[in-house]
């Protein structure tokens, strides 16, 4: 298990200049906007506009926190994202413009290339100890909580906000949170 704290997570440009992204994870390590096989990042959102595109990407978008996003995908009608919303699944390639709903937000994205790897996204609430299975070849975990106990095998780390830990392959996970828990779950497989 690899421990990603919030204070470590690479804060860059967007790849259209409009704000800034915290970088979770990418492979390979260190890669460029144009070279990742796979992208974990949260981005503050702070006006209306363009999303970047991204060819060849498929990706998903979840708020973590503000009042919402709602997105234009290539002129389908618009689709409003909130924190209680589903993970929204879309492909990057598509022309996506962002109107926000009531002030900043921040996002998380989870981006795959398009014949090599592909993803899922899910949320998750609990308030009690929980198991977990992991079966992808990667899975990132992202805390909403702070205080959130993790154990893998003999390895235990105390998840705060915005910390991360990451797994490689099938293992067993237990959670211990100290009141109600949010994590989000990014599970990745080689295509």
């Amino acid at each position: 298990m690899q421990f990603l704290p919030a204070t470590a997570h690479r804060r860059m440009p967007w790849k259209n200049g409009g704000g800034e992204t915290a970088e979770i994870a990418v492979s390979p390590e260190g890669a460029g906007l144009g070279e990742f096989a796979w992208r974990i990042s949260m981005a503050q959102v702070g006006t209306d506009g363009p999303f970047s595109a991204f060819p060849g990407i498929d990706r998903s978008l979840s708020v973590l926190e503000g009042c919402g996003i709602a997105l234009s995908l290539a002129g389908a009608p618009e689709i409003v994202l909130m924190t209680e919303s589903l993970p929204f699944a879309f492909a990057g390639d598509a022309a996506a413009t962002a109107r926000l709903v009531a002030g900043a937000i921040t996002d998380l994205n989870v981006m795959t290339r398009r014949g090599l790897w592909r993803h899922e996204v899910e949320r998750l609430r609990f308030g009690d100890k929980r198991s977990l299975r992991c079966t992808a070849d990667i899975t990132v975990f992202l805390s909403r909580s702070s205080n959130l106990g993790l154990v893998a095998g003999m390895q235990h780390v105390t998840l705060g906000i915005d910390d991360a830990a990451l797994v490689e392959g099938a293992i067993d996970l237990n959670f211990e949170p100290e009141g109600e828990a949010t994590l989000f779950v990014a599970r990745l497989w080689r295509a």
